[in-house]
């Protein structure tokens, strides 16, 4: 299973899983980063920090260590 901070820039994917716990999960799904929801990634900072994607229309910013709790297929 990838995760979606493995993603490469200009890719869709669908979440499969997201994983973690507690309030970082809920700020995620209060995202409307889902189960199955597509999510595309428009750019990686340099340093991979943040990464911007588009989900729903809306576009936002996650944290590497977020990214990394998003299974994706």
């Amino acid at each position: 299973m990838r995760t979606l901070k493995e993603v490469q820039v200009g890719q869709t994917v669908k979440v499969s899983k997201l994983t973690g716990e507690g309030p970082v999960k809920r700020r995620i799904m209060d995202m409307g980063i889902t189960k199955g929801a597509e999510i595309y990634v428009r750019k990686v900072a340099p340093l991979g920090d943040p990464i911007e994607v588009t989900v729903r229309g809306y576009e936002l910013s996650l944290r590497k260590a977020d990214a990394q709790m998003i299974e994706v297929v």
